[in-house]
């Protein structure tokens, strides 16, 4: 039971016939490594103007690290944009693909922490968050603890990480792809208990921190396989694109452990705290956009944290599944304009 109202549902916003395109390609122009504690350093990095509005990017995964490519839909000129390597990923030491890298200070809270001591660390008041996948769970975590602090979100494919919604990327989509589902499952050594589909995420974080290197990497291309299965679902140019298999071993390697590691663990997150919590976020203005098709996540999460976030604005891209299109990259450029019109006067 929720323990606060919710607002009537949100209107779906209109899609613009011509999507903002992105800018120029642009790169950090300062960047170090912040001790954090727990033998973790987080790597940093700042693009665009050093006077403009504060953005932070907050990267997907868990455990991809961060891009420059994101940089694209932040004018340069406007925005001052952080990049920031979750631990264990990226240029963050120590790293997760070696298995003698230690997990337990590896989690959603940390995460939180590291996020706001890098605010503080680069001396910014508030930032706009901007990011989607499971880089949208980070921040609407960070948001609801932090709210003064933020001044603006931006997110694409929402996902919460609710115990449902792992349940479902992991068996529930199965039911379209059952060979597909089958081999991921017996690659795990286990099976599904009558909970869902945890026993088998245990399995993945055993194997792929398992010292036989050989043991490792079989786990690591079962699951990757297993997610771009899922995306192959999807429409447009998603069914060509080997976007988990196709990374360099090492990201890979820790991609894989960090997700097995957070998702058997439901993120150390309260079953819905995120949705329940939403209204912690009232006054801070978001936009989310979402695939319609969006396999690994339905729009369902989407408008369900629209419906209890009364800043937030939902648009639902009717041609976009999780990795999104031109449109809903688009919609993403156009919100950052946006906020930073705003924020000029």
């Amino acid at each position: 039971m929720n323990r606060h109202p919710e607002p009537e549902p949100p209107s779906p916003a209109a899609e613009p016939d011509d999507p903002h395109p992105p800018y120029e390609p642009y790169h950090p122009h300062q960047a170090g490594h912040l001790d954090v504690g727990d033998g973790q350093r987080v790597h940093w990095a700042v693009a665009g103007n050093p006077d403009g509005h504060p953005a932070l990017v907050v990267h997907g995964g868990p455990g991809s690290g961060s891009s420059t490519g994101a940089l694209r839909r932040f004018d340069p000129d406007r925005y001052r944009v952080v990049l920031l390597d979750q631990r264990g990923c990226g240029r963050s030491t120590p790293h997760a693909s070696d298995p003698a890298t230690d997990l337990r200070h590896n989690t959603t809270d940390h995460l939180v922490a590291d996020m706001e001591a890098v605010r503080a660390h680069l001396g910014i008041d508030r930032w706009l968050l901007y990011g989607g996948s499971w880089g949208s769970t980070l921040l609407l975590a960070y948001a609801q603890r932090f709210p003064s602090r933020v001044s603006a979100i931006v997110v694409h494919s929402v996902t919460t990480t609710r115990r449902s919604e792992i349940d479902w990327l992991y068996r529930g989509v199965g039911r379209f792809l059952p060979e597909a589902w089958e081999r991921f499952v017996a690659a795990s050594g286990t099976a599904p208990g009558a909970g869902g589909i945890s026993d088998v995420l245990r399995g993945y974080a055993e194997l792929t921190s398992d010292p036989d290197q050989a043991v490792r990497d079989r786990a690591t291309a079962a699951w990757c396989a297993w997610e771009d299965a899922v995306l192959s679902l999807e429409l447009a140019e998603a069914p060509a694109v080997a976007h988990f298999a196709g990374r360099p071993d090492a990201a890979r390697r820790a991609t894989v452990r960090i997700c097995a590691h957070y998702f058997a663990a439901g993120a150390w997150l309260e079953e819905g705290a995120l949705l329940r919590d939403a209204p912690l976020l009232t006054g801070i203005p978001g936009v989310l956009i979402h695939g319609r098709h969006d396999m690994g996540g339905p729009p369902r999460t989407a408008w369900e944290l629209a419906r209890r976030w009364p800043d937030a604005r939902l648009t639902i891209v009717e041609d976009a599944g999780h990795l999104g299109n031109a449109r809903s990259g688009g919609l993403v450029t156009a919100a950052l304009d946006r906020f930073a019109d705003m924020a000029d006067r």
